[in-house]
């Protein structure tokens, strides 16, 4: 089935060129990568540890260069093997390759560990006078970023200790996860997960519904090992939380996107108080749809005016460059080049990772974008979204390998953005009053799921998270039990959610990914509002702007990229402003 969708598509040749960065996985250049970096490491800790104290600024820049040039190196196999194994995950030696290059990780680190712990113990006085030389600039922000985590830091054996047994931690138990969904079948014709999904889309409710119950009996059939594996990884945050002494289970990720607690919480609390907008547009829905009760299989039925009609690859690419085209030439100049070099993945494909991402690799070569292309509507909106990701990423890389990747929550600015060029796009193209809300409707759908459903999501990870804590192992009942007490927060009585729909928390890989992930898509959302009425108002003065902080990458933290727009991420108000935009967007709809 999936090799006729793709011929009808023409997604069947849109395969990403690896090449760019290695031949395959016996070239002979990424096992001599790999042994460059070990003993580059090694003659590094060699050479520094122990003596970064008494360095001079002149000293300091040549060490952090080393180590970003190993890192680069490093960063080109990681990614290989990571993007090879990412469309067979049921390939052997694609899943022993990436547990190979995690390993010789995990060695380098080990080696190289010296320079974070002894940079993190300086006095401040001695910290704030290198940092203020002139010959560190380059390195400014990284090394006062690396500064953050000084508290939490445990001692130089204990660290040491934690990367050695890495490798056989959360990255193997993610893998484990990758692998069970890429074998898992679903319904009596052993469709993938992605197909599946794509079905909660489809007009008629009967199709619907047998989606909805066949994800749901794949899913129970392996309920028990992706229960135990969520299990494992929230017992493994739970410790490390512990030894590190974080305050709460979301101390690291906001660490580690720059925010204090209070901009994150203010997010969180601001989101959850307008629950009552996706609300009544569900009442709304159900009222359109004509159905006397809207189930959780209906929230994505399309409404009759909507068009269904299959979207080709090439049709894709037209719409999003020329969305990209009317806002920036150099936009859309940018696009066309990863659907011309060979740098997406797009078609269907036996043991695919569901889901779509932007990698950037390394910015000596160029980012990937790997999409799962079913012609569908809501396909070409994430063709834009993983673009408005490579874009800034390719943009980004003159800032070089420390410097070019920005923190979550600004890399989801760039994607929801891009979206919401899109949309504007194809809303001009329709005629009918009856279309464009039909469009409209599906615009706030694909908001609602990332603002309103991504917080409830987050609200679910603070219950698990806590739970496991001070309960223990969790059931998958349990575990079931406040997915269904969260999204039930979110929905009231505006959809009603079957018992089937209690385990889909289970093939949500962000969980296991990276816990504290999903409030970056409400923040990247709520700031594309505020910023896309700034581009209205003054584009002229706009798009440069914008531009500049995609070439920022992450050379300084969110709240200084985010000052020349005049933002203000702890005023509650803001939040609120982004909120205005998506109820008056309802409003019209009503």
């Amino acid at each position: 089935m999936s090799e006729k969708l793709n011929a009808e598509l023409g997604t069947g040749e849109v395969i990403w060129n690896l090449a760019d960065l290695y031949q395959g996985i016996d070239d002979p250049a990424l096992a001599s990568d790999l042994t460059t970096c070990e003993e580059e490491a090694k003659a590094i800790r060699v050479e520094f540890a122990g003596g970064l104290a008494g360095l001079n600024p002149s000293l300091l820049f040549e060490l952090v260069r080393r180590l970003e040039i190993m890192a680069a190196q490093f960063g080109r196999a990681a990614a290989f093997a990571y993007l090879n194994f990412a469309t067979g995950t049921k390939d052997a030696a694609a899943g022993a390759l990436l547990q190979k290059v995690r390993e010789a990780g995990s060695r380098i680190d080990k080696e190289a560990v010296f320079f974070e712990l002894e940079w993190n113990r300086l006095e401040a006085t001695r910290a704030e006078e290198l940092l203020a030389a002139p010959e560190i600039a380059p390195y400014r922000h990284h090394l006062t970023r690396l500064r953050r985590y000084a508290p939490y830091l445990l001692s130089d054996a204990e660290e040491v200790l934690l990367i050695e047994k890495a490798p056989a931690g959360r990255a193997s138990w993610t893998i484990l996860f990758d692998k069970i969904m890429g074998h898992l079948r679903f319904g009596q014709s052993g469709r993938s997960a992605e197909e599946v999904l794509s079905d909660l889309y489809l007009p008629d409710r009967a199709s619907r519904r047998q989606a909805a119950t066949a994800l749901t009996d794949g899913l129970n059939t392996q309920l028990y090992a992706l229960t135990h594996t969520f299990n494992t990884l929230l017992a493994d945050k739970m410790i490390d939380d512990r030894l590190r002494d974080y305050p709460h289970w979301l101390s690291s990720m906001n660490l580690h996107n720059e925010l204090s607690d209070l901009t994150v919480q203010t997010l969180i609390t601001t989101v959850t108080s307008r629950y009552d907008i996706s609300q009544r547009y569900y009442q709304l829905k159900r009222r359109l749809l004509n159905l006397d009760e809207l189930r959780d299989y209906d929230r994505y039925a399309p409404l009759p005016e909507l068009s269904t009609t299959a979207i080709s690859w090439q049709q894709c690419r037209g719409l999003v460059e020329q969305a990209f085209s009317d806002f920036s030439p150099e936009m859309a100049k940018n696009a066309a080049l990863f659907f011309d070099r060979g740098w997406i993945h797009a078609p269907l494909q036996d043991g695919k990772r569901g889901g779509a991402f932007a990698h950037p690799a390394v910015p000596q070569v160029h980012p990937y974008i790997m999409v799962n292309y079913t012609g569908k509507l809501r396909d070409v909106s994430t063709v834009a979204h993983e673009l408005g990701h490579g874009i800034h990423q390719y943009l980004a890389a003159a800032q070089g390998y420390y410097h070019s990747s920005t923190t979550l929550v600004l890399a989801e600015t760039a994607s929801v953005f891009a979206e919401l060029l899109l949309f504007q796009r194809q809303l001009a193209l329709l005629d009918s009053p009856e279309s464009r809300r039909a469009f409209t409707c599906q615009k706030l759908e694909s908001i609602f799921a990332t603002v309103f459903r991504q917080i409830a999501m987050n609200r679910f990870e603070n219950r698990v998270h806590e739970a496991r804590r001070q309960e223990g192992e969790l059931s998958a009942e349990a575990i079931s039990g406040h997915w269904r007490a969260t999204q039930e927060e979110m929905f009231a009585d505006s959809v009603h959610l079957s018992s089937d729909y209690d385990i889909w928390w289970s093939y949500i890989p962000h969980f296991l990914n990276t816990p504290g992930y999903v409030y970056s898509y409400a923040f990247g959302e709520l700031l594309v509002l505020a910023l896309y009425q700034l581009y209205q108002e003054n584009p002229r003065a706009f798009v440069p702007k914008y531009l500049d902080l995609l070439r920022a990458g992450g050379s300084s933290g969110p709240y200084q990229l985010v000052k020349p727009f005049g933002v203000n991420l702890d005023d509650p108000a803001f939040w609120h402003g982004g909120l205005r935009v998506i109820d008056e967007m309802l409003r019209g709809v009503e």
